[in-house]
């Protein structure tokens, strides 16, 4: 196997496209804008016959006062079969070297691995647990998610959908709520709604600095598109959407409070189905779901809206880190926790953002 760590952004992509499932994540245009927000970029390809089997962009940041760092493979790594043990091991030992050879407390993993029936989720966790990686305290991106196959026809695809999810669509259409794609200069619109959407559902997010930078490096590269719902002039909610390697993920979603009746969301979603079909991608992410499916999981609500479309609920194996020292790792991961909660509780009582 060889393992290729010197390629520029451009030739990075197009080994990463290679990758059945390759995450926009890993891709060259994310290490970039990390690297902008203190991360240092690493990369290694692993080819094997002059095929790409597997790929990892790894990311590293500095503690700050601290000879150490920790790091972060984003959705990632990427592998083209996962039931090939010799692979899965391979790639895992070069990651381990870096955690050695870069000093880190610990190395965090949570690659698209789904848990079910025929799936290689109990194969991958038995490996990864013989290796000595544990399942991690702290989720960077959600672990479980709702997909939805956009091989169908659009007129299958929209009989596929709940009743209530179709009736809202069409709602939404008799109403004149209408459909426009965005660009940079409806960056600062859209975020004025992602503020709003963030106090009234609690969640954290970043100044608007940080998003600038974020959506329009992706609007400029072609990977992400803003699509917004206007109601005579009216701003009443928007998408994000990442593109990348035939699959597109529902990654930023806003909307006002006002006019919720016209159910601007609904058609929101069915447009991006159908744009991002006729782009070409086969599989389309809607990004974030329960840890279990119970009514009583915060996000039961919005698994209801996104499963209205026909998806399909995906279990994943999560997140693992490698340790790089035992007693290191027990003590950041039981401090980091303590201080974002102490982040969210300033966050709802109203005293700013911080990092989402």
């Amino acid at each position: 196997m060889d393992i290729c760590t010197g390629l520029d952004d451009k030739a990075w992509d197009a080994a990463l496209r290679e990758v059945p499932g390759a995450h926009v994540l890993q891709t060259a245009e994310w290490a970039a804008f990390k690297a902008g927000h203190g991360w240092e970029p690493h990369r290694f390809l692993f080819c094997e016959g002059g095929q790409v089997r597997a790929a990892a962009s790894v990311l590293v940041r500095r503690v700050r006062g601290f000879p150490w760092g920790v790091g972060y493979v984003p959705k990632g790594p990427c592998l083209d079969r996962w039931d090939d043990e010799s692979l899965w091991a391979e790639v895992l030992a070069c990651l381990e070297a870096v955690v050695r050879r870069e000093g880190l407390i610990f190395l965090k993993i949570d690659p698209d691995v789904e848990v079910a029936p025929g799936a290689p989720g109990e194969d991958v966790t038995s490996l990864l647990v013989r290796r000595g990686w544990v399942p991690s305290r702290e989720q960077v991106q959600f672990r479980n998610t709702v997909v939805l196959d956009l091989s169908p026809e659009p007129e299958v695809l929209l009989a596929q959908m709940h009743p209530k999810t179709r009736y809202n669509i069409r709602l939404a259409m008799r109403r004149g709520v209408q459909v426009q794609e965005g660009g940079t200069a409806d960056l600062e619109a859209f975020y004025r709604l992602y503020h709003q959407t963030s106090q009234r559902d609690g969640f954290l997010i970043r100044p608007f600095a940080y998003y600038q930078d974020l959506w329009s490096r992706f609007l400029a590269s072609g990977i992400a598109h803003l699509l917004l719902a206007y109601h005579e002039g009216d701003l009443l909610a928007g998408v994000l959407l990442f593109r990348f390697g035939g699959r597109a993920w529902y990654m930023y979603g806003a909307s006002a409070s006002r006019k919720r009746e016209l159910m601007p969301n609904h058609l929101l979603q069915w447009e991006a189905v159908v744009r991002m079909r006729a782009a070409g991608v086969r599989e389309y992410d809607f990004w974030g779901a329960p840890e279990r499916l119970e009514e009583s999981d915060p996000l039961w609500g919005v698994y209801r809206f996104k499963a209205g479309f026909g998806g399909r609920f995906v279990e994943r194996i999560g997140a693992y880190d490698f340790p790089g020292g035992r007693g290191r790792y027990v003590l950041y991961t039981r401090l980091m926790p303590k201080v974002l909660d102490l982040m969210r509780a300033r966050h709802r009582l109203g005293e700013g953002g911080g990092p989402g």
